[in-house]
């Protein structure tokens, strides 16, 4: 079970190392790249927070498909909801908070409009990139959208990818990474204990304040220094503390990078953008491929 504790500052807990509120974008705050934390806490290579009203949706509705490789796509809603219409499955749903779409872009595909917003004020959310391992970097692609009711949960964190004090997320990535979702309460105090092996740890707060170490406000990403020690947090605010963690084995592999592909090597890069040219051609090809509800499913 979750441990609950006295104080968050412990002398055996895990200390903040380097803390961001990286660049915002309109819409969109880019809180990691490939290029700079992403280097530090690899496999997780990259994090946007989005957080977006009526006015600023469509802005984000009218951002062009664009295509990935070497990497997966994780997508979490915090606040509103998007809906999502899988052709493959026939699936149709909405996706809120403690949902998912997961999407494995392997050797390549193209994406960017197979979620829209529904009739909310407002949808805030993260969307994370994890660099893929060498054997499945230019392999098969694969997708996913898994509503709320589907996913697991223990104690305050809904488990979005990995496995957390033996609770499987249904999400189909590949072993050594944890990526949870967490909403304390006011004065609530929580303490992650990673896996073996899980020396890097992470965590960006969307709202609210937390104590560690020091205090972590809303807008903040923060890496802790490396090792297995647990993770001690408390909510510290007037309000609820919602925010994603992150912890994993290291990617024991140099990032190789494109414009929108990560890979283990030049060789792979290589491959992974000849692949998604190929399909940019074949996405041009194909025309329209709106959906009725307006979405336009990824292109594999």
């Amino acid at each position: 079970m979750n441990a609950m504790f006295s104080t968050p500052r412990s002398p055996s807990s895990r200390r903040i190392a380097q803390r961001t509120r990286g660049h915002g974008q309109g819409p969109i705050t880019r809180l990691m790249n490939p290029s700079d934390l992403g280097q530090v806490i690899k496999p997780f290579v990259f994090l946007d927070l989005f957080d977006a009203d009526q006015r600023t949706m469509a802005m984000l509705a009218n951002m062009p498909l664009h295509p990935h490789s070497g990497i997966a796509t994780v997508t979490v809603p915090l606040e509103g909801a998007f809906h999502y219409e899988d052709p493959d499955s026939g699936a149709v749903g909405t996706l809120g908070y403690g949902a998912v779409e997961w999407a494995r872009a392997g050797g390549g595909m193209w994406h960017g409009k197979e979620l829209s917003a529904t009739d909310t004020p407002r949808i805030r959310g993260f969307q994370l990139w994890l660099a893929l391992p060498a054997e499945l970097e230019n392999g098969e692609q694969e997708s996913r959208y898994i509503e709320a009711r589907n996913m697991r949960q223990i104690g305050p964190a809904h488990i979005i990818v990995g496995n957390h004090e033996g609770v499987q997320s249904p999400v189909p990535a590949h072993e050594g990474i944890n990526y949870l979702l967490v909403t304390l309460k006011p004065g609530e105090s929580w303490t992650y204990l990673p896996p073996a092996k899980h020396s890097v740890g992470w965590l960006a707060l969307a709202k609210g304040r937390l104590s560690a170490d020091a205090p972590i406000s809303a807008g903040e990403m923060v890496v802790f220094e490396p090792g297995e020690m647990p993770i001690a947090l408390e909510a510290s605010g007037n309000e609820e503390a919602v925010f994603v963690l992150g912890s994993a084995v290291p990617h024991p592999y140099p990032l190789h990078l494109g414009s929108y592909s990560v890979h283990t090597s030049a060789s792979a890069l290589e491959a992974g953008e000849r692949r998604i040219a190929e399909l940019g051609r074949r996405l041009k090809e194909a025309g329209e491929r709106r959906t009725a509800s307006g979405t336009i499913p990824i292109f594999r």
